[in-house]
């Protein structure tokens, strides 16, 4: 009799059995059966209620690389880490971090990975010193070693000078160093690094950047999830683009541009009214479908390898149309061209409305209070 794992479906008849090692088969890899990579998924799901926050993602992650989960708030980034870091049960599928299952192994996995999630998680009252030493007495080192590793790792982060200080008193980077920093006390092979940038200034960002390159260097495994297009450009070897829980492309930087093709056309439009005709006047320019940010009044054409042909086209017909525009340009495409390609809104988009859905919730609560 086969008994399913906690946390995983239960065999369908869609599921094969692997009668040579009695167990059940998702996507071809038996149970109890490593899978390749550092991180590996097959058929991965979560729901939350009716709601599918994961829709059957499959990952395979090589070891010492940076792979980037690149997608809006919303798209299930992050329900994917607190899966892979043992936090959150998956729904279906099955799920390996350096060889051990996210259910099955949850506790022997826990050692062999680091997490620094989207907020920083110090305590703020504790100096820096103190919050990587606390750490360590977490991962069970003894005093001294834990006090030890701590010195070692605020002296690489730049930080061994504010260790006796309060973390209140840190800036924004100085906690997301910290916050980092604690994420690497026991030596992970592997390190989950939740939109670490976010809210961070381009300085103390490009910080950041550089010490997940050296990471790296040294052999570590860095998944990283962001919702930055620059950052998944700079940093990561291979990005998955992430959308409502599925992922809908994956290759290296450079793979993704090339499904667009050559040279990408974009015009930004004066009256943001006029977009739609001016992106019906541009139909049959380029080798696809004008894609149009309503918000930003800009438009996207792939236009291959005739980019300068395009662009006076695109000049000819706007003036005879007598439309304006505000700029027209060319250049190669960027993941942005990307993600709104594939996805037919840009990667900032939802995050945007979300915020603005979550400022307009908060007001109708205070003026409820106001009310009572």
């Amino acid at each position: 009799m086969i008994t399913p794992l906690h946390g995983y479906d239960h065999p369908s008849p869609s599921v094969r059995l692997h009668t040579s090692v009695s167990a059940v088969v998702v996507g071809g890899t038996p149970y109890g059966v490593p899978m390749a990579g550092a991180i590996v998924a097959e058929g991965l799901r979560k729901n939350f209620g009716t709601v599918e926050a994961l829709r059957g993602i499959d990952l395979d992650v090589a070891s010492g690389t940076v792979f980037g989960f690149l997608g809006p708030n919303g798209a299930g980034k992050t329900t994917a880490v607190r899966i892979f870091t043992t936090l959150l049960l998956p729904s279906g599928g099955r799920a390996e971090v350096v060889g051990l299952d996210v259910v099955r192994d949850a506790e022997a996995l826990r050692a062999r990975i680091g997490l620094a999630g989207q907020s920083a998680a110090v305590d703020e009252n504790l100096t820096g010193l103190e919050n990587i030493q606390m750490v360590g007495r977490l991962y069970h080192l003894s005093a001294t070693e834990a006090r030890r590793r701590a010195g070692e790792i605020l002296e690489r982060f730049g930080l061994a000078e504010a260790a006796d200080r309060q973390a209140k008193t840190y800036s924004g980077g100085m906690r997301r160093r910290l916050d980092v920093a604690a994420s690497l006390v026991a030596r992970p092979d592997v390190l989950f690094l939740d939109e670490p940038t976010t809210g961070l200034d381009p300085r103390s960002r490009m910080d950041l950047w550089a010490m997940i390159r050296e990471l790296v260097q040294e052999g570590k495994t860095i998944l990283l999830t962001t919702q930055y297009l620059e950052e998944a450009d700079n940093l990561a070897d291979r990005i998955a683009v992430v959308d409502l829980g599925t992922i809908i492309a994956e290759g290296t930087s450079d793979e993704l541009k090339d499904q667009i093709g050559g040279e990408v056309l974009e015009l930004h439009v004066k009256d943001p009214a006029q977009i739609g005709q001016v992106a019906q006047a541009l139909s049959g320019v380029g080798i696809g479908e004008p894609s149009i940010d309503q918000e930003a009044g800009k438009i996207r054409i792939p236009v291959g390898s005739d980019g300068p042909a395009a662009l006076l086209d695109s000049v000819r017909r706007i003036d005879d149309m007598k439309l304006a525009l505000e700029d027209i340009a060319l250049h190669r495409p960027t993941l942005d061209d990307v993600f709104l390609s594939l996805t037919g809104h840009a990667a900032e988009e939802e995050q945007e409305e979300q915020a603005s859905s979550g400022r307009r919730k908060r007001g109708q609560r205070r003026g409820r209070r106001r009310d009572t």
